[in-house]
């Protein structure tokens, strides 16, 4: 498989996977990958950057809010009209032309940092790209990517539990084996039918999960309103350890029959996150409400 058969592919799903991740269905795009990647990004203010396999733009966009003046390149011609049909509508001052990573259209040392978000792993000659933004860069420049980690894109994988259903470990399978191109079949969670490409099956879970709520309001010196609400989600397999619990309690003061200002306490706790990030997310809100 070469870059043009990529292409081809990547073409065919640009369009819905436009559509999709600007509806914001790309939630680990969106919470986890962007802003990770761009805490660690070097201050890039007034600097020449390229972006590798930039999609329709999204992460090409916050590097040119933070300073870059970017160039950013694709292998698939939708991809590319969308994100320079973004720029016409919000100006960034971003270059985008439709080119292959493993044959980059600029001369030599022609950029001072060279950024690819979640895309390396997609190109066939992977070997190609990176010597491609090795021989742009400047002397003193960086390139900084980010990829899945293989254990996470491997075929068959299954978790170790101990004797009180805790997780140990995940056995992966075909960790070394080497693929003459592989094609993958998703949608993102959480997609609405009407939403779904016409061509397009959503992925059935095989786990089957109990889920609880349970809500709690009470009225307080008529003025004064508390509403809590407890949540409850596990596996049957291993109902109780490893659950997600949450809850919200909410202490509202109503100022008069229209107008009422408030404190808001979320909290989840995951005994065992999926992606290794904190078990327990918990933030305190203050709210203004208002009804006509």
């Amino acid at each position: 498989m070469d870059d043009k058969e990529v292409g081809k592919y990547w073409n065919e799903n640009a369009e819905n996977w436009t559509k999709l991740t600007r509806m914001g269905y790309d939630i680990f795009r969106n919470c986890v990958n962007a802003p990770e990647f761009f805490k660690i990004l070097p201050d890039v203010t007034g600097l020449k950057g390229l972006d590798i396999g930039c999609g329709e733009g999204y992460n090409t966009r916050l590097a040119a809010q933070k300073g870059g003046k970017m160039t950013a390149i694709d292998i698939s011609e939708v991809f590319i009209n969308h994100a320079i049909e973004k720029e016409k509508e919000e100006p960034l001052g971003i270059k985008y032309q439709v080119a292959s990573a493993g044959e980059l259209p600029f001369e030599t040392e022609s950029f001072d940092f060279v950024i690819s978000t979640m895309a390396l792993m997609d190109m066939p000659e992977i070997d190609k790209a990176f010597s491609e933004a090795y021989r742009v860069l400047k002397s003193n420049g960086f390139f900084q990517f980010s990829i899945i980690h293989p254990c996470f894109s491997l075929s068959n994988p299954e978790w170790i539990y101990d004797d009180k259903g805790k997780r140990t470990g995940l056995i992966c399978r075909d960790y070394f084996k080497t693929f003459d191109g592989e094609f993958e079949e998703w949608i993102f969670d959480g997609v609405k039918d009407e939403n779904l490409p016409e061509d397009t099956t959503p992925i059935e879970t095989k786990s089957i999960k109990i889920n609880f709520y349970l809500s709690f309001k009470r009225i307080l010196l008529e003025v004064l309103n508390l509403d809590i609400g407890l949540y409850f989600q596990s596996k049957i397999k291993t109902l109780f350890n490893n659950p997600r619990v949450a809850s919200c309690t909410e202490l509202s003061y109503q100022i008069n029959e229209n107008v009422s200002i408030g404190i808001v306490y979320r909290n989840i706790y995951d005994f065992q996150p999926i992606v290794p990030i904190d078990n327990w997310y918990h933030r305190i809100y203050y709210q203004l409400s208002a009804t006509f």
